[in-house]
Formats: structure tokens, sequence, C-alpha cells
């Protein structure tokens, strides 16, 4: 049975306290937002967009699905850990400070607001390095850290324009103004500021020089920084400036993201083509089964024919012989770009292991099945 690594339990161990510290303000906070009905509209529709942002990522991470729980631990985290380390920040300093409003809008939300973000995905390049494989992976948990933000965020903005607080109207009018703006034009306004980041960290992770490993999440968080800050400053120029921002900048971005990501995904099944021809060449899976495993179709093609072929059990073969040969394709990648991380032979030597016991008991499509 593999350890856990010293670093894993370290990360488990500090986000979680992190969260839980962290939602013990944020809860209080919206326990005083508002009256409870008040609090649960706003709850539910600041929940709307969130199911279909978390599709879309999780769209994006299928060639090797990032674990769930680290998934849920990043939505917490922006959740509760950013939103209450931005607020007590944002707090002090118009504290000791004196920020005005606006400028703790266009300038102190911006850069507490994605430093808090971010931090999570320096926590996963310090600690969990092994769950960061490139960009896509950098984008997927920036994307969950900025959606657990976004929807505490909305709840307290919904309830404020609903109750007439913050210099708000009140009322129904003012409730579907701001959840038109927040939940239906701009959903992805978080996620796509702390996006910056997690690209940044992606790079670093392949990178074989020391310089951009360390440059190039600084440099993504200084993006971050600015599109967020540009974003801000918009609202305070009125409709037309708001308007203005969000088709000259937010919308030409948002689709160059898009492009991006699902380029970054097509990029992942070209280089898992090279890394596991390569593998095959070692000995490590056969050549044959490398069309079963890079191509998306072919996957649940596979599985379909197992779990008709042999029910259940073969289907959940199937499923662990892909994942620890993708896995191993990934890490192997990694070796060639002589990136390999520091647990490289005992990880990869622990996938070797997993795909030689299950694989007398996968049969891909067209294949004769094998006699026990």
């Amino acid at each position: 049975m593999q350890r856990p690594a010293r670093g894993n339990v370290a990360f488990t161990v500090v986000v979680t306290a992190l969260v839980c510290l962290g939602a013990l303000p944020v809860l209080v906070l919206l326990a005083l937002s508002g009256a409870p009905s008040s609090l649960l509209l706003a709850t539910v529709l600041a929940a709307l967009p969130v199911g279909p942002l978390v599709a879309c990522y999780l769209w994006l991470d299928r060639y090797e699905p990032e674990p769930r729980w680290l998934l849920a631990l990043g939505l917490l985290w922006g959740g509760f850990v950013a939103t209450a380390g931005a607020l007590l920040v944002q707090g002090l300093g118009g504290w000791v400070i004196g920020f005005t409003e606006e400028e703790s809008l266009a300038l102190v939300a911006p850069v507490t607001e994605e430093f808090t973000k971010g931090l999570f995905l320096v926590l996963l390049l310090w600690w969990r390095r092994n769950e960061l494989d490139g960009i896509l992976d950098g984008i997927v948990y920036a994307g969950m850290v900025g959606i657990g933000f976004a929807f505490i965020e909305n709840i307290l903005y919904l309830a404020a324009a609903y109750n007439g607080s913050d210099g708000m109207a009140g009322g129904p009018g003012a409730l579907t103004s701001v959840f038109v703006v927040r939940c239906l034009v701009s959903p992805f306004a978080h996620p796509l500021f702390t996006t910056f980041t997690g690209i940044g960290v992606g790079i670093a992770v392949n990178s074989r020089s020391r310089a951009v490993r360390v440059v190039a999440p600084l440099a993504g968080y200084a993006v971050a920084v600015v599109a967020h800050a540009i974003w801000n400053a918009s609202t305070l120029s009125g409709f037309s400036g708001f308007v203005g921002t969000y088709l000259a900048l937010m919308a030409p971005v948002f689709v160059g993201m898009v492009a991006l990501a699902v380029w970054a995904r097509r990029s992942e099944q070209r280089m898992l083509v090279a890394s596991l021809t390569d593998a095959a060449e070692r000995g490590l899976i056969p050549a044959t089964d490398i069309g079963w495993l890079v191509s998306l179709q072919a996957r649940r093609t596979s599985r379909a024919h197992a779990l008709e072929l042999g029910g259940p059990p073969a289907q959940a073969a199937m499923r662990d012989y892909q994942q620890a040969a993708i896995e191993l394709g990934f890490l192997h990648h990694r070796y060639l770009r002589g990136t390999p991380p520091p647990d490289f032979a005992e990880r990869g030597q622990l996938y070797v292991q997993r795909i030689a016991a299950v694989r007398p008991f996968v049969v891909f499509p067209g294949q004769v099945v094998p006699s026990r």
C-alpha cells in the first residue's frame, strides 16, 4: 500500500484547517446579511450558474480527471478561505489606511482577492505538484476556486440588493438587476481572472528553468490583478463603461481563454500518443492499446464493451486500466521533457504494477477474450 507523501498530508491538513477557519466568519457574515427569506433567495439565485460552470470545467478535465475531493476543496477554498481573507485584508486596509470605496473596488479588491484565490494554486504547486500536469490542470483548479469565490460573493451582493443595503435601491427590481449582471452576463468573471494565475502555475510545472518556475506564477497573478482591476473600474464609469469594457475586453478574453483551454485539451491527446508510444517501446504497455486510451470516445466504447462482456467487475477493471495508463502517460511525458517530479520512480512503478495486475482482465472491442 502506498504511503501518502508528507507534503500531501501537510497540504490536506493546512487547507482543511484554513477552510474551517474561513468558514466561521463567512457563515456569520452570511447570517447577518439579511433576513432568512432573503438570504435563502440569494443563495438559490447565486447557485444557478454554479452547476453549468462546474460542468464546463469537468468537461475540460476528462483526459486525466483530477481527484474530485481536491476539486471540491478548491471550491471550498474559494468560497470560504479566499473570501474571508480578502474581506479581512480589505477591512483592515480601509480602517488603517483609509481607502475610499472607489480605491478599494478598483485596486485593493483585485490585489487581495486574486492573492487569496491564487494561494490555493501555489499550495498545490508546493505540496501537491504531482496533481498538476500542465496548463489545463492549472485552468481547472483555478476555475473551481473562482467559482467558489463568486458563489459566496454573489450571495452577499444579491442579499444586499434585495434588502436595500450598501447603497442599493432594494426590492425585486434591484435583485433582478444584480442577478442579470453577476449571474447571467458575467458568471465567468472570477474564474476567468484566477485562470491567469492557473496558467502561470501550469507553465511552472513543466518548465526546466528555475527562473520560469518562479516568474510564471507571479506573472499570471499580475495579469489576473490587472484584468480584475479593469473590470471593477468599469463599474465606476456607469452602464456605458461597463458595457464597453465587457465587449472590448471581457468577451474577447473569455473567448480566447476558451480557445486556449480547448487547444490545451487537444494538445494533451497528442502528448499522450507520443508518451505512451515511447512507453510501449519500453515494454510498459501494449502498443495496440494506445488508440483505445487516448481517444475519449474509444474509452467510452471500451467501458461499454467491458460491461456487456463481463458486467460491472469487467467495467471496473477497464476503468482502472485506463486511469493507470493515462497517469503513466502524463508522468512519462514529464520524464521525456526532463521535468520529472521527485517521486517519479516510485509513482511510475506503482502505475506499472497496477497496469500489470489488471491488464490480463481487460478486453478491448475486437480482441479475443483471454482464457482464465
